[in-house]
């Protein structure tokens, strides 16, 4: 993911919230509606969420020290994985609880224009942010399915805010289907039931967030097809003849690193064996950018050494 992209989607993501939580508020003052609150904190989380999303890719961008020599890259899935806590926390867990109050305790809502405005208000412009994550997303997202790139991104950045204005858009489905019902019946107890909806969704997404984001942090391979490329660019056919094993970590989204063993001829001078291992680095680089960190090291193949 280029980092214009991600950073696109999350200032598209963080206005749109910012307005959203302000209108939602304003709604609940009015009308006392507690899908209004919860949705208020929903909004007041995302945006956040996106100042730490924001926060972590500045940070990543540090130079390496002697005490992190291999630089700050994971930043980003450090804050990414915060998101998935404040989401679950602050989102979550009060809807829920602000759910179960006002299903003890109903109200009638109050000015009921104020929330059924603000909402239809709220779809369209979590659709406007939806509809950016969406385009950057397929920018790269190429052949991989909807799941299969939320489950293999390695930038975190575009899954987190796809994932949560995904589900501020069906939480705002959500919300207006309970303040409708609760106007139609004219009972409240279906304004807390659209609340406590609202904290499951957000829930389960920030275990997913969670989910994926660990993964992350405790450190993924290169995907197939960058493995395939790096192979093929270690082995020469003339002092390099094989990889005999090779591991890959990312250490940032946009940063690789690459350590393998490679086989040469027992007869091959030691000049032969460092400018091949140069030559291939140079290869690796020029197919796979992002591979950054290469550490090879020669060695004569056995077989029991491939392992």
């Amino acid at each position: 993911m280029s980092a214009s992209g991600g950073t696109k989607a999350i200032v598209a993501a963080l206005a749109a919230n910012l307005a959203i939580a302000v209108a939602k508020f304003v709604a609940f003052l009015f009308s006392g509606s507690s899908s209004m609150l919860a949705e208020s904190v929903h909004s007041v989380a995302d945006s956040g969420n996106q100042g730490l999303l924001l926060l972590g890719g500045k940070k990543a961008k540090r130079e390496a020290t002697p005490q992190h020599p291999f630089g700050y890259g994971r930043e980003r899935y450090i804050y990414a994985f915060l998101v998935s806590i404040v989401l679950f926390t602050v989102g979550g867990m009060f809807a829920i609880y602000e759910g179960y109050e006002k299903i003890h305790d109903p109200h009638p809502i109050e000015a009921w224009y104020w929330p059924v405005g603000v909402l239809v208000f709220a779809i369209i412009a979590e659709s406007f942010s939806f509809r950016t994550a969406i385009k950057e997303s397929n920018e790269i997202r190429g052949s991989q399915s909807w799941t299969q790139f939320v489950r293999r991104a390695k930038a975190p950045e575009l899954p987190v805010v796809l994932l949560e204005d995904l589900g501020a858009l069906i939480g705002l489905v959500l919300a207006l289907m309970g303040v409708g019902l609760a106007l139609l019946t004219g009972n409240g107890v279906w304004d807390g039931i659209g609340t406590l909806c609202i904290g499951v969704l957000l829930i389960l997404i920030a275990i997913v967030l969670a989910a994926e984001t660990k993964s992350l942090l405790l450190g993924e391979a290169a995907g197939t097809e960058e493995v395939e490329k790096i192979k093929a660019a270690v082995v020469d056919g003339d002092v390099v003849t094989r990889v005999i094993h090779m591991r890959t970590l990312h250490l940032g989204p946009e940063e690789l690193l690459v350590a393998a063993k490679i086989a040469v001829e027992g007869n091959d001078t030691a000049t032969e064996v460092a400018d091949a291992i140069n030559a291939a680095e140079a290869r690796i680089r020029e197919a796979v950018p992002i591979a950054r960190v290469i550490y090879l090291e020669p060695d004569i193949y056995r077989p029991q050494a491939a392992k």
